[in-house]
């Protein structure tokens, strides 16, 4: 029995919603004797394992590009994103890191308007507003008193988001002379040579067992990457993006069963909050694409 697209891309995107439970997993259980540098390191060079047999296909192709500047930017940000990521993951609760990454959404709405130079109406803005109400109802449980809102775990998995968030809005730039595959080289490549320097300041050599989860937190993060990327081709955009929060479900479960957290009633309802926003901005970016797409040329 053939699968029909959306059930094809929900498939890819809920193996995308375990892996990333797994990395993140690994991430939190190995960040007491491994710091986020040297893990993000250790993300990078398997991505790069990885794509060495197709880069060795073609690998004038696989490195042509015409903007070598913001690949630059792009990879960068995308290493510091990363290092702030792990950082987060591993001092925060699974939950709570999980529900701050979802803020990427959030912050694409005023760089699409300010670096894109795309109209965003007043819905999108309304969502953005609200969504970021509930970051603040999530920040505000825990913090050691009504002066300090927010840490330094949480401050890093917001920062994260925005990074990831401007390496998104370079790749909209990026995408409209380059394919994705070399895109993904370059993010890959030169991710690895910027996780260099701030590894060797934390630098240890892992024993033979660390060094397994090591390479499977890297393998597994690469794949999830790329099962979230499948499943965006194989389905429509609105019904796969709901199906991506499904690891915030997955992040409370793991939190309780391997850490014993137990999410507070802030947290959730400041997540609740943000992935409606998230999903109502999706939503309606996945309705204009359809009027563009529907208008003749």
């Amino acid at each position: 029995m053939s699968l029909t697209p959306n059930l094809r891309g929900a498939l890819w995107m809920l193996a995308s919603a375990i892996g990333f439970t797994v990395m993140t997993t690994l991430i939190k259980f190995l960040g007491a004797d491994y710091p986020a540098a040297l893990q993000t390191f250790y993300r990078q060079l398997a991505g790069v394992i990885i794509l060495l047999p197709l880069i060795a296909r073609d690998w004038r192709g696989a490195f042509r590009t015409t903007r070598p500047g913001i690949l630059i930017f792009r990879s960068s940000a995308g290493v510091l994103a990363l290092i702030m990521g792990f950082y987060a993951y591993q001092k925060l609760p699974l939950a709570d890191a999980n529900a701050l990454s979802f803020t990427r959404t959030l912050w694409l709405v005023p760089l699409a308007a300010f670096v894109l130079r795309e109209p965003i109406g007043p819905l999108r803005i309304g969502a953005a507003l609200v969504g970021f109400v509930g970051v603040l109802i999530m920040l505000r449980p825990g913090s050691g008193g009504m002066g300090a809102w927010i840490g330094w775990p949480q401050a890093c998995a917001l920062i994260s988001s925005l990074l990831f968030a401007l390496t998104i809005t370079g790749m909209k730039v990026m995408t409209r002379d380059h394919s994705p595959f070399v895109l993904l080289v370059y993010a890959a490549v030169l991710g690895l040579i910027f996780a260099i320097p701030p590894a060797l300041f934390v630098w240890r050599w892992p024993s033979w067992p660390d060094l397994g989860l090591l390479a499977a937190m890297g393998v597994i993060g690469t794949l999830t990457q790329g099962a979230y990327i499948k499943g965006m081709e194989a389905g429509e955009a609105a019904v796969m993006a709901p199906i991506d929060y499904t690891r915030l479900v997955f992040a409370v479960g793991a939190g309780f069963l391997l850490f014993h957290e137990i999410p507070k009633p802030a947290t959730l309802i400041g997540a609740a909050i943000v992935v409606a926003s998230t999903l109502l901005i999706s939503w309606r970016e996945h309705q204009l694409a359809q009027r563009a797409r529907a208008q003749p040329a």
